[in-house]
């Protein structure tokens, strides 16, 4: 994809977003809020690092 496209493909995204009327825009914020994951209790305290460690042992199992 050139740069010009990319460019295109952006503002196409952005006035679609602007003409939706604000509280469609609020339920499509509310409800992506909602689907996305939580990541899991490790890896929110401590990082990538334990979740790391426990994927290699669970394929050393």
């Amino acid at each position: 994809m050139k740069g010009n496209d990319y460019v295109k493909f952006m503002t196409e995204q952005v006035v679609s977003y602007i003409d939706l009327p604000k509280e469609q825009r609020q339920k499509r914020k509310s409800d992506s809020k909602a689907q996305k994951n939580q990541p899991m209790l490790g890896n929110r305290w401590f990082g990538v690092l334990p979740v790391a460690i426990k994927s290699i042992f669970k394929r050393a199992q």
